[in-house]
């Protein structure tokens, strides 16, 4: 909001997004569904009550993105991933895990890899064809963040209103011009990077119209990481983007400096509870912290005001009962 002399615009769904204009914030789902469309679905209500634009989700090809070695690393799963994967596999009709997988987990169901929590998490089609109709019918725009290109070309059956480039993927270069390709609105959080790695990725993508996101890529990340600083220092060295941030922090103020100094785009991780089992859910923002957020953000234009001072109105009275000399310009 600082950097409210810039009028650049850029549309999303039927919103426009630009530093003289409310924030765009989009509640980060990712995979804190727990592989779970019902509750992939509260986190949507959530995120729609709490008022925000979007949310958004990720979509990789496990085998394609990750080696298999990687996949094949025992790793813990919590039992109810597990019982809720069969469900799943049961209703939508697609293979989840393949049998050689479930006869090793009937066999021993705490046998688990890193491949099994992987797949888990990935939905289908027919999940995401009930994620679009249920995100239609709350009003709330929703997109992810393709890992691969296989990705990319499942994730156009559904025409996104745009696509957001991961800070694990922002060093793909085949994948950024792959994504470019389709012509959409892009967004792309630049964690794990610096300044030259930075100007690469948006010599790919192009500068015009792009959506770059500070970010620290620690989770939760520590309050002397997050380098907020940076903010209005990548707005003033692209000029042709705009500029916002990715959070990944316990509580819900640095948001709102961020917005504060210029952010127009906001990217925060939702959870029902930060206690779930699951990676990301230590560094998201419950629902009453959304809330607080939001509402926050509702009346920082308040806040900001106008970059002019002059005498209000409200003070006129204060000062001439307070002042005792007015000889300033005499």
């Amino acid at each position: 909001m600082k950097a409210a002399k810039k009028s650049k615009v850029v549309k999303i769904g039927n919103r426009e997004i630009g530093y003289n204009l409310p924030p765009f914030v989009i509640a980060e789902i990712g995979i804190n569904h727990n592989g779970s469309v019902e509750h992939a679905k509260k986190l949507i209500d959530a995120a729609s009550e709490a008022g925000c634009d979007a949310v958004k989700f990720q979509k990789r090809t496990i085998d394609i993105v990750y080696k298999p070695e990687e996949l094949a690393k025992p790793r813990p799963v919590d039992q109810s991933l597990i019982s809720t994967a069969r469900l799943r596999q049961k209703k939508y009709g697609y293979e989840i895990l393949d049998k050689k997988a479930w006869a090793r987990l009937n066999k021993d169901p705490e046998d688990t890899t890193n491949g099994d929590l992987k797949r888990i998490l990935e939905f289908g089609e027919s999940e995401y064809r009930e994620i679009d109709s249920y995100c239609k019918e709350k009003g709330i725009l929703w997109f992810a963040s393709p890992w691969d290109e296989k990705s990319v070309d499942f994730l156009e059956k559904f025409k996104p209103v745009a696509y957001k480039v991961a800070s694990p993927s922002n060093t793909d270069k085949a994948l950024l011009r792959y994504i470019k390709s389709k012509k959409r609105p892009i967004i792309i959080s630049v964690g794990m990077s610096d300044d030259r790695m930075i100007e690469k990725m948006v010599d790919v993508l192009g500068e015009e119209g792009l959506i770059i996101l500070h970010c620290i890529s620690t989770y939760p990340a520590k309050d002397d990481e997050l380098h907020l600083a940076n903010i209005p220092r990548l707005i003033k060295k692209y000029p042709k983007a705009l500029i916002g941030y990715s959070a990944h922090e316990v509580g819900a103020y640095p948001p709102l400096v961020a917005a504060a100094i210029g952010a127009c785009v906001l990217e925060r991780h939702i959870t029902l509870d930060r206690a779930m089992w699951g990676s990301d859910h230590a560094a998201s923002l419950e629902v009453p912290g959304w809330q607080r957020l939001m509402s926050e953000l509702r009346v920082l234009p308040k806040y900001l005001g106008k970059e002019v001072k002059e005498i209000l109105e409200s003070e006129k009275p204060i000062a001439a009962k307070l002042r005792r000399k007015d000889t300033l310009f005499s």
